[in-house]
């Protein structure tokens, strides 16, 4: 297929007239080698893809880039006979934005290591309503039922729950059979949170202890937060439950003691979605395409924007100010 000499993609800049992103018109050779090119459809919008866009986070490892860590569309081109042209495909992380050529353009060269046919029971927006958030919500509830989560230890938390990955997860762990305590500071959601599946939604409060151990009240959960309200988690989980962790919304410091580890088997478990290996990879797509997909994606998609919008969206984010998931559409 033919090729447009040149097409928009979202950059990002940082050179001696400073940090910047925006717009501009790129060609296929200006980007990241790769096997296959998509025509794009969508994207999303990640906390990461805001600090990559905005300079107030150290994302990418070199410059220029184009942004997007997520993206979805058909493919046009690829010198890999395991793809051929029209086949609607996906990925996520696995260095988009961060050392090669994100997702935030009409036109994507892509490695075809790390390229997902897109799974039955999922189209490209559905993918993109997921994107890295839901591969990471759902990563984590792969990760605590292979240290053997069961529903019988009790209801998971997810903190930072009107977030993107904390929505979904809130889904994705109800869909799952789990009890789901959703944890927030903003209580003008809660009946958002509730409609997606939570049993019941918390206050930070809930969080706020400073005891290394406290009575058992959560079988396990999700933590995007990081901090004092990580440490308390793990002080309030039942014996062998499992607390993920695969945020850092408010700091990036863990100040706990090893009791919850050594006298109640408790695992902290790390989710890190964007290096994960291939295999896990297919198997994540599967679950969402399937008997982990939410049944409220709709309802998580909260905003849909277009490359042109993505600096405001970006500041939006950053404020605090965001509930659940931002759709870019690109094609």
């Amino acid at each position: 297929m033919a090729f447009p000499t040149s097409f928009s993609a979202f950059r990002i800049h940082n050179d001696a007239s400073g940090y910047r992103s925006g717009i501009e018109s790129v060609s296929l050779d200006e980007l990241s080698p790769g096997e296959v090119v998509i025509k794009a459809a969508y994207s999303s919008v990640n906390f990461k893809d805001a600090l990559a866009g905005t300079g107030q986070g150290k994302i990418l490892r070199r410059f220029p880039l184009v942004g997007g860590i997520d993206v979805a569309g058909h493919v046009v081109a690829s010198t890999d006979p395991a793809f051929k042209e029209g086949d609607p495909v996906l990925v996520t992380g696995c260095g988009l934005s961060e050392s090669r050529d994100g997702g935030y353009s009409e036109y994507v060269r892509l490695q075809a290591h790390w390229v997902i046919p897109l799974p039955t029971g999922l189209d490209l927006r559905e993918s993109m309503i997921l994107g890295t958030a839901g591969f990471t919500a759902a990563l984590a509830l792969y990760r605590m039922l292979d240290n053997r989560q069961t529903p019988e230890l009790g209801p998971l938390a997810v903190t930072g729950a009107t977030g993107g990955v904390g929505s979904l997860a809130v889904d994705i762990f109800s869909r799952a059979g789990f009890q789901v305590h959703a944890i927030s500071g903003k209580p003008e959601h809660a009946d958002f949170l509730k409609a997606i599946g939570a049993s019941e939604v918390l206050g930070r409060d809930a969080l706020a202890t400073q005891r290394p151990m406290e009575t058992a009240r959560f079988g396990g959960g999700l933590d995007n937060v990081g901090g004092p309200m990580l440490a308390s988690l793990l002080a309030q989980t039942a014996p062998y439950g499992n607390v993920a962790t695969a945020g850092l919304a408010a700091s990036h410091q863990l100040d706990t003691t090893v009791m919850p580890f050594i006298i109640r088997g408790v695992s902290l478990v790390g989710v890190a979605s964007a290096g994960t290996a291939r295999g896990i990879r297919d198997d994540i797509w599967r679950h969402l395409a399937d008997d982990w997909k939410p049944a409220h994606l709709d309802a998580i998609c909260t905003r849909e924007t277009t490359l042109g919008g993505l600096s405001e969206v970006f500041d939006v984010m950053l404020a605090g100010a965001s509930r659940g998931r931002t759709l870019v559409k690109i094609g």
